[in-house]
């Protein structure tokens, strides 16, 4: 055995002792010639972590706060610049900032508070989540004083977007009657 063939296998022998002892240099043999180059593997990045179904109910949570401080602007807010609203008392779908705090001017004079029935949450990846169910709004009529409950559906769909979650469609429609 030549010189250099010895040198070669020693490398190669070497490269695979690296690999097994250490687990971050592999070895590749070329096809032509018999030539072997170690080389170390670039670390795979920890795919991040999906939110827990937890953190996700807890962002109705603090959209029902915020419509409860009758500020439409801080509703307003917890949706996306592209978002979509697919209101409970309005036909008029909103798909801009302006149209979703209109909806919401209106909708907080009746001071609602939201209350979750049934929730089934789903976690698509570490960015994206669907909350859906039924949900109960506690209204108060603000010339009588009186209160009624509506109990609607309804579906958001979550984004994260620079780091802060934020509802990217929300359709929420009257619950029909049982048939």
């Amino acid at each position: 055995m030549s010189r250099k063939t010895r040198i070669r296998t020693a490398l190669v022998t070497a490269g695979v002792l690296v690999t097994t002892a250490v687990g971050t240099v592999g070895v590749s043999a070329a096809t032509s010639g018999g030539d072997a180059k170690a080389y170390a593997q670039p670390a795979k990045p920890a795919k991040p972590a999906k939110p827990a179904k937890e953190q996700i109910a807890a962002l109705f949570d603090g959209w029902n706060e915020a419509l409860q401080t009758n500020d439409p602007e801080k509703v307003a807010a917890r949706y996306a610049e592209d978002a979509v609203l697919l209101p409970t008392a309005s036909p008029e779908i909103r798909t801009d900032r302006a149209g979703i705090v209109d909806y919401f001017e209106h909708f907080t004079e009746s001071k609602p508070k939201g209350e979750k029935v049934r929730s089934i949450i789903n976690v698509l990846d570490e960015n994206s989540a669907i909350d859906a169910g039924i949900y109960k709004f506690h209204l108060t009529d603000a010339k009588t004083g009186k209160c009624r409950t509506v109990e609607a559906r309804y579906t958001y769909e979550y984004e994260k977007r620079d780091g802060k979650w934020l509802i990217v469609n929300h359709h929420s429609s009257v619950l029909p009657p049982a048939s």
